[in-house]
């Protein structure tokens, strides 16, 4: 008799509990040790498109089979489909060095927590300038009375990092100045170290944000989140 692989497993176990579970769950109920194997598993599973994860109600990334539209994935709506047509889609490397979709997730999830924070409801706007151009902001509420950049890192920037926070600034203020009432603007990072440079007393670039009332604000990421955008950071520059 064949023995189910891991990840058939874990499709079984979904279907089976009808919810989203996070990999610990899993682990539990499966009974697989260690617990990396079902978040290696899992997130093959997300790049073959077979389940998708996203930060539960608790925090904690979790596994679900349904689509972003809320219906059924095709693990779901297909349950026979025969392991020898997953598994080789799973047998892949880890991630390329140049996937930043941890970081996607954590600035989506950043703006979520901001929002939370703030009071209002953040959400990626692509607002109109004049001669025909646009420019895309992380997050703004619907008045555009706060505009947002997000960067995702974990720990200190290299310097072209720091130009590329710099550059959201200035995009920030270029887009504030067009509009007929001023907006608050924020900088989110995600964590204190990587914050400092630029909300420190002797850093230019902090003067200069305080100067431009530009706050720069710390929303923490999930555990779990946190380290795998460190984990990206990795595979990046490795």
């Amino acid at each position: 008799m064949t023995v189910p692989t891991v990840a058939v497993r874990v499709l079984d176990e979904l279907r089976r509990s009808g919810v989203a579970l996070d990999d610990d769950e899993l682990a539990r109920r499966l009974g697989v040790s260690p617990r990396q194997t079902i978040n290696q598993v899992c997130r093959r599973l997300e790049r073959a498109g077979r389940l998708r994860r996203y930060i539960g109600p608790d925090g904690k990334i979790v596994n679900d089979l349904r689509r972003a539209d809320g219906q059924p994935s095709e693990a779901t709506a297909n349950p026979d489909r025969p392991p020898d047509v997953v598994e080789p889609v799973l047998e892949g490397d880890a991630p390329a060095a140049s996937d930043s979709r941890e970081q996607r997730l954590a600035e989506r999830v950043m703006l979520d927590l901001l929002g939370k924070r703030l009071g209002v409801v953040l959400k990626p706007r692509r607002i109109p300038l004049d001669q025909g151009v646009r420019v895309e902001i992380d997050g703004a509420d619907d008045e555009l009375s706060i505009l947002v950049e997000v960067w995702a890192h974990q720990g200190p920037p290299k310097v072209a990092q720091k130009h590329k926070v710099l550059a959201d600034a200035l995009k920030l203020l270029h887009v504030a100045a067009s509009l007929p009432v001023a907006p608050r603007l924020v900088l989110c990072l995600c964590d204190p170290e990587a914050a400092r440079h630029f909300t420190a007393a002797r850093s230019w670039a902090a003067h200069a944000l305080r100067a431009f009332a530009i706050d720069v604000v710390v929303v923490e990421l999930p555990a779990e989140l946190a380290a795998a955008v460190r984990a990206a950071q990795l595979r990046q520059f490795r």
